[in-house]
């Protein structure tokens, strides 16, 4: 029964809200909480976690109040019930999107949503940076030295070497500098 509970809830959560993992977050902790599947500082060491591994924010955070809550299969359940609206949106698209991709409407709206996309990545690398750097100032020398050594050597290996390589290599200069 809890194993439905959570696939239901997490369906929910998954069915509306938009805007990724981080949108998800005040809607999971509401829910949650209501619940009582854990407490509020679990959910912060959650969220820690959910960063710090492999996937999307919602799946790992999902998996996570599962298996605490339910065991495996309660992570199966949450999971599950997470990912669902959004395979199913896809998957609903990408059914429309096959037929009508030869149109000069639907190739011009995806021309104009290239762009879009870059600057959301650039803002997401901003903020990130902004985040990362613990004096708040980007441009300080210390993280200015880390920026000119790593990104460049970054930039002109990214198609050559594996990403691995590079962020073992960046974090290598990190301990040096």
């Amino acid at each position: 029964m809890i194993c439905l509970k959570l696939f239901w809830e997490f369906l929910k959560i998954g069915a509306f809200t938009f805007g990724g993992g981080y949108a998800m977050l005040p809607l999971m902790r509401q829910v949650v909480l209501a619940h009582q599947w854990t407490t509020e500082s679990r959910i912060v060491d959650f969220i820690a976690v959910s960063e710090s591994t492999p996937g999307p924010l919602a799946v790992n955070m999902s998996t996570y109040i599962g298996a605490e809550t339910a065991g495996i299969f309660g992570a199966l359940a949450a999971t599950l019930g997470v990912v669902l609206p959004s395979f199913l949106i896809i998957l609903l698209i990408s059914g429309s999107y096959r037929k009508f991709q030869e149109s000069g409407i639907v190739k011009a709206a995806m021309e104009g949503l290239r762009p879009a996309v870059v600057a959301l990545i650039a803002t997401a690398l901003l903020s990130v940076a902004d985040s990362v750097f613990d004096t708040g100032d980007l441009l300080s020398r210390a993280n200015l030295s880390a920026v000119l050594a790593v990104f460049p050597a970054a930039f002109l290996c990214y198609k050559k070497r594996h990403p691995i390589l590079i962020i073992a290599v960046s974090a290598v200069i990190g301990m040096i500098l």
